[in-house]
């Protein structure tokens, strides 16, 4: 049945997703051609430094909710995030957030850091990649000189986002730190922008057909001027329940940065092999600009 669902996805998004979606599915899924590296690209965004932080989440081995690991890396992450402090989530679980002031209301940007509970698995895009991603971008909008009138920039990574029984609905059972945060924090909010497959080999993001259609033409335009447009094609593919869904259902314009194309899905070779320094590094430049540029 799933195996069934990857494949048809996969060809609905090689196909440019002509038709309309009538169910959304869970994050998942084939290559497309890695982007050139333009002449004219940006370089504010330290994908090195990002893929250091990929990998020590790896390196601390599978993490899925609730277990020590998860705490031990809230704990790390937290003394990484300016302003650093856990959120308590129904169930136990723990939101990391952290923010740079500016005017209300904020712009959230996130990322989920809890990995499927499967037997091995690390993740290392599958939560390892954005988490990592939002980790650099914190730390290069702290040090830089935003526009007057500049928003609030909240990061959250999120935990729970994976469903602990595949028998049951996804919504209702994973994104249990964003469906909690949404709830408490949704009026605070003006736009959300969550990282999630963005750092595989062989990187291509189209829009998942339930984010907001102007934030993401905002991201696309952000990505030329850097000159990672190529990793964010003109295509839309199905809708993605993902956490940018509870703030979607509130009504704050949000969009996911899920690369669903992406053959390790909830398998063990989710792993550093899969992943790559520059496709981090040119996804992370495009949020950067859309992000320190914002007004």
């Amino acid at each position: 049945m799933r195996a069934a669902l990857v494949i048809a996805l996969s060809a609905a998004v090689l196909l440019g997703c002509g038709g309309s979606s009538s169910s959304a599915t869970q994050p998942g899924t084939q290559p497309v051609t890695q982007p050139a590296r333009s002449a004219e690209r940006a370089d504010r965004f330290d994908g090195s430094r990002a893929f250091s932080l990929l990998r020590a989440q790896v390196e601390m081995g599978p993490r899925p909710a609730g277990s020590a690991k998860a705490r031990e890396l809230a704990r790390w992450l937290r003394a990484r995030l300016p302003n650093g402090r856990f959120e308590r989530v129904d169930g136990g679980l723990i939101n990391v957030v952290g923010h740079i002031r500016g005017k209300r209301p904020a712009v959230l940007v996130g990322a989920h850091y809890d990995t499927k509970d499967i037997p091995g698995f690390v993740g290392a895009e599958d939560g390892a990649g954005g988490t990592a991603a939002v980790l650099e971008l914190a730390r290069a909008l702290k040090a830089m000189r935003r526009p007057a009138g500049a928003p609030e920039i909240r990061f959250v990574l999120f935990d729970g986002e994976e469903c602990p029984d595949d028998t049951r609905e996804f919504y209702s059972c994973g994104l249990r730190g964003s469906r909690d945060y949404a709830r408490r924090h949704a009026r605070e909010l003006r736009a959300v922008v969550i990282l999630d497959f963005i750092a595989q080999k062989d990187l291509s993001i189209p829009r998942d057909r339930s984010s907001d259609r102007r934030l993401w033409a905002r991201l696309r335009a952000a990505a030329r001027r850097v000159g990672s447009g190529r990793v964010f094609p003109d295509r839309v593919q199905p809708v993605v329940l993902d956490d940018h869904t509870p703030f979607l259902r509130r009504g704050i314009p949000a969009i996911d940065l899920i690369d669903f194309d992406f053959p390790c899905w909830h398998q063990v070779c989710d792993d550093m092999t899969a992943v790559s320094e520059r496709s981090l590094d040119l996804s992370g430049e495009a949020v950067l600009e859309l992000l320190r540029t914002w007004r």
